[in-house]
């Protein structure tokens, strides 16, 4: 497929541009402990580090795992001086399903708790290959059934949970709120998809149009989804299950309402557009933001631009509504 990128925004091509570069290489599930290693050398402050001085209560925890399999290691942020009950995030971290640590997201979630006084369940979260489909998705299911089940210890209003993940933690999180429905529980409030890892297929436009640009790229994305999904990835007649593969599902009725975002400089740009619009055809709620001009994961890398204040400031907006805050 022949195809023009959307042009990265100037500043945010800056940043680009200023990122260390590694070997490149055509990545290959042998590659996979290299990229955990490139992930490992980006610096991650402790938790305490993070809270600094603000009134952050943190607790590291283990809870049951999905039946037969291990425990899970969570962390909980919770406001020092809370009035329970307050509603409740529960996080997926981003990574590809393939690499990735719960810490790396503990700044957002610090300040989404510190700015709505909401406790914060963050879940680690077995990866791929070692650990292919359905383990990473059922780890994260029994992290959020756990956190519904413990809301009164936990100071939680159980009917005002979001579920939220950037990237493959957005694919994870789409994929607990189908189970959630499809199970019956727990009851969420919300999903927050932030630029969320959705479709193995990998044939839309924007796809191909980051085949060797941006901060996530067509190869490692590939990789990935052959990572969880072995052979069957990409394979539109394999059985695959929609909570691996949210664009997959038939049917995204009776869904809890979805924030989704992403760039418009991205290869997940096609399908989080897709999945709105099929929300929307199903006569579900979803709010979708596609910010010009923006690359995967913008808001971490260029904290202080202009279209990462305006991205945390319209999640601040839909958090508030959809909490009721």
């Amino acid at each position: 497929m022949r195809v023009t990128p959307v042009p990265f925004d100037p500043a945010l091509s800056a940043v680009l541009g200023a990122m260390p570069r590694g070997e490149e290489s055509e990545p290959s599930l042998e590659s996979i402990a290299a990229i955990r290693d490139s992930a490992a050398l980006i610096p991650l402050p402790p938790v305490a580090g993070v809270i600094g001085d603000r009134a952050i209560d943190a607790e590291e925890r283990t809870i049951p795992g999905p039946a037969g399999a291990p425990d899970l290691d969570i962390t909980v942020l919770r406001p020092r001086h809370q009035k329970a009950p307050v509603p409740g995030l529960y996080n997926i971290h981003g990574g590809g399903m393939i690499s990735g640590h719960r810490h790396q997201d503990t700044p957002r979630l610090a300040d989404l708790v510190e700015e709505l006084g909401v406790v914060a369940v963050n879940v680690e979260y077995r990866l791929a290959p070692e650990n292919p489909d359905p383990a990473p998705v059922e780890d994260c299911y029994a992290g959020v059934r756990w956190m519904a089940d413990n809301a009164a210890e936990l100071g939680v209003d159980p009917r005002r949970i979001v579920v939220m993940g950037g990237s493959a933690g957005g694919g994870l999180s789409a994929g607990v709120a189908l189970m959630a429905r499809d199970r019956g529980a727990p009851f969420l409030a919300g999903q927050l998809l932030l630029c969320p890892m959705l479709d193995d297929g990998n044939t839309t436009v924007s796809s191909h149009q980051y085949d060797g640009s941006g901060t996530w790229q067509r190869a490692t994305n590939l990789l990935a989804w052959r990572a969880l999904l072995g052979e069957k990835a990409g394979d539109p007649t394999a059985d695959v299950s929609a909570y691996a593969a949210p664009a997959r599902a038939r049917d995204l009725s009776g869904l809890p309402p979805a924030f989704v975002e992403a760039g418009s400089a991205e290869l997940f740009r096609d399908e989080d557009v897709d999945y709105a619009s099929r929300v929307w055809a199903a006569g579900g709620q979803a709010e979708l933001h596609i910010w010009q001009g923006a690359f995967h994961g913008f808001d971490v890398f260029a904290p202080d631009h202009e279209v990462t204040r305006a991205a945390l400031a319209a999640r601040l907006s839909w958090l508030r509504r959809v909490l009721g805050l």
